[in-house]
């Protein structure tokens, strides 16, 4: 099992992101993980942190697809790949239709053909083996289309080759579990319970059908994201993992929320009904607080030492079985990233 770090939104020199990657690099772990939101560009996180440390791998979790071409997300991630000796790792998403039509003004539809396309792109642009050309239907490379000028040529990029710089896509949902086991290296749940891999099987095997060639789980991470709250006073740590949750449950999706869908697949049909209920009528307070303690203590690592300790079995089991890669430590301390450092690596 690897440990990653996972960072919010707030990078800045003050904020002590800094010296928490320094202590996680220090501690053995294997990556750190910038988000990407409305006002935060993941990217230039990922160089500042890649540019302060000498060991650890950095990745996007995750950019938002329609912000950028494909080409330009190539661009950029060979760029930090070739500046960092290789210990870029991109992370891609199609982020969802509330940031891209009311942020970026671009449309969202389609989400899961655009991300195929998107790294199908990346992934040409990372062999080099010749100018890039690509036809699909979100995606036209060079662009033919009419009211073009008519003057596009193929082009190669002027990077060496990347081939192997991975990529993964950040996603709960079954169509983009399938999509991630077909054309990327790895997946990203927000959040996950190490004993319930059934819900994830179907979906990639489903992806790696697809994709031919031979590819299977053996060369396919997932690394979920991992909320800890190590505390003592158990209603106070659940709290905050109920803050971290209850957005994405209650507040993510206008028509569909994965993140709602997933968490019901885990038995908590009625407390959805209820949270996103509460999130949609503003009542953020009490959709917070309606996020079952159960809920918590599944998919994430919570109170006192001893109580976290005991549920990393459910980690270790899920680790040896070929079920997880990675946990992405999110909201971590100094001491709680010495814990699990001390107990798993």
């Amino acid at each position: 099992m690897k440990l990653g770090l996972r960072l919010d939104y707030q990078t800045a020199p003050d904020s002590g992101a800094l010296s928490l990657v320094r202590e996680a690099e220090s501690l053995g772990y294997d990556s750190v993980w910038v988000s990407e939101l409305n006002g935060a560009d993941a990217f230039t996180s990922s160089a500042w942190i890649l540019a302060r440390t000498d060991r650890i791998k950095c990745g996007t979790a995750v950019i938002q697809i329609p912000a950028r071409t494909p080409t330009m997300a190539a661009m950029t991630a060979m760029t930090l790949g070739e500046l960092s000796g290789g210990r870029f790792i991109l992370g891609v998403g199609p982020s969802s239709a509330r940031v891209i039509e009311g942020w970026h003004g671009d449309l969202y539809g389609k989400p899961l053909t655009r991300t195929r396309e998107y790294i199908r792109i990346i992934r040409q642009v990372l062999k080099g083996e010749g100018p890039l050309e690509f036809q699909g239907e979100c995606y036209h490379v060079p662009n033919t289309e009419p009211g073009s000028t008519g003057l596009a040529r193929s082009l190669k990029s002027a990077l060496v080759p990347q081939p192997d710089l991975r990529i993964f896509t950040g996603t709960v949902s079954p169509g983009g579990l399938a999509v991630a086991a077909e054309v990327a290296d790895g997946v990203i749940p927000l959040f996950m319970d190490p004993a319930r891999y059934d819900l994830f099987e179907g979906p990639l095997a489903q992806g790696f059908a697809k994709a031919g060639n031979g590819k299977d789980p053996a060369s396919f991470e997932i690394a979920p994201s991992v909320k800890i709250a190590m505390d003592d006073d158990l209603d106070k740590a659940r709290f905050e993992v109920k803050r971290f949750l209850a957005p994405y449950l209650g507040g993510m999706g206008a028509r569909a929320n994965y993140y709602a869908d997933h968490a019901r697949k885990l038995g908590w049909e009625d407390a959805m009904s209820r949270i996103q209920q509460l999130f949609g009528g503003g009542q953020r307070s009490e959709a917070i607080a309606a996020v079952p303690d159960g809920l918590c203590d599944q998919v994430a690592l919570v109170g006192s030492k001893g109580r976290i300790r005991d549920r990393l079995g459910a980690w270790r089991e899920a680790a040896r079985n070929g079920c997880v890669g990675a946990m992405l430590i999110t909201g971590g301390t100094p001491e709680s990233l010495r814990f699990l450092a001390e107990e798993m690596l």
